[in-house]
Order: C-alpha cells, then structure tokens, then sequence
C-alpha cells in the first residue's frame, strides 16, 4: 500500500512540474468555425478541413485566419499563423473601448458595434469572441442581418474594425548596448561605433565605458 501511495504521489508532481513547464502563448485562440470538405475526383472522394480561428492578446490586437489541411491540427496550425499575418492593432479609448460607433457589410452579413458607458460587453456569437479577445471592454455588438455564416460574420467585424486600426507590430525590448570606447584617430575624445562592428543605426541606448 504504502509502495502504491508513493508512485501515486510521483505521478503527481510528475504532472505538476510537467504543466508548470510549458510555455505560455503569445496570443489566445478561439476556433470559429471547423468544417470537413470533401472533394470529389476520378480516384473517389478526398477529404479535408477547413478552420476559421481569432487571435488576440486582450490587450487590443486581434486577428482572423483560415487554415486548410488534410488533419485537423495542420489546418489549426496554419490557421493560427494566418490569424498572425493578419493581426491588426487597434486604437482603443483608454477605458478600452471604441471611440465611436461602427458599422460594416461583408456578404450577406451585416455586424455594428457601439460603444456602451459602464454596461460592460454586450454580444453574441463571433462577435463576442474577436471583442473578448481583444480585450475590449463596454461594448455593445449586434449582428443586424440573418446570416448564420459565422466566418462571414467574422470577417464583417473585422472589417467594421478595420477603421480603428493599425497594423499590428511586434514589440521590441530595449537592449542596453555596452560599447568600450574606441578613439577615432586624430581625435580621441570621439568613439567610433563601427569600428567595434556595431552601425550607429542599430544602437538604441548606448552605455559607453570610459
């Protein structure tokens, strides 16, 4: 009993520094939409899926990407690196909400998100998931056609977000480059930073050693 109880226990903390250990994404995911596509040739039938994702970091940027593949988890995949080309930074109020009302058609599929002071985030179906996942606050979505299309009405929110946003940029840490000073010939209070192999336009904020 006693030798049962220990291997138990290992298993545990086995699985414990096992979750511990992986890495946190860089943005959340949702899938949207997740169909199975079956093409017909001379051979017979070939089947493969298609996938409709949204990527956010709830700090206001958002994207929407397709993948297609043979397997379930290539075409996820492909759809997470599509939603990051796609991703786009969006310039919220600093109550993290839109500025003005918002409106957009894509197909059939009609989609207006409206700023709402102090009701917190009112929406449905996709809508809900590209403004929960953008980190949106106070918001009011309706989808104001019949369209049960959920990737439509995806990329009709998106394009009624498009007029609040940037594309997105990846942001880079400052680095702190130490350079020892290298005087110039004929004159050695000036220090020359390409002759340490460093061009001035790659030096952010530079520490020079005396």
């Amino acid at each position: 009993m006693e030798k049962a109880k220990k291997i138990t226990s290992e298993k545990k903390t086995n699985r414990r520094s096992s979750s511990f250990g992986r890495s946190k994404p860089e943005f959340d995911q949702k899938i949207v939409n997740i169909r199975r596509v079956t093409r017909v040739v001379a051979g017979g039938r070939r089947f493969s899926f298609s996938v409709a994702l949204i990527a956010g970091d709830r700090k206001g940027s958002v994207g929407l990407g397709l993948g297609k593949a043979a397997d379930t988890a290539l075409a996820i995949n492909k759809a997470v690196r599509n939603a990051k080309k796609n991703m786009v930074k969006l310039n919220l109020t600093k109550a993290m909400s839109i500025p003005h009302e918002l409106s957009a058609k894509f197909s059939s599929s009609y989609v207006m998100l409206r700023p709402n002071k102090d009701r917190g985030l009112v929406a449905g179906s996709v809508v809900r998931d590209i403004v929960k996942l953008s980190g949106m606050k106070d918001i009011t979505g309706k989808i104001l056609s019949n369209s049960k299309n959920k990737l439509n009405n995806a990329k009709a929110c998106m394009q009624a977000l498009s007029a609040i946003s940037s594309k997105y940029e990846k942001p880079i840490a400052d680095a702190v480059i130490i350079v020892s000073k290298v005087p110039l010939p004929g004159n050695p209070d000036v220090t020359s930073l390409e002759q340490v192999g460093i061009p001035t336009e790659a030096v952010g904020k530079l520490d020079i050693e005396s």
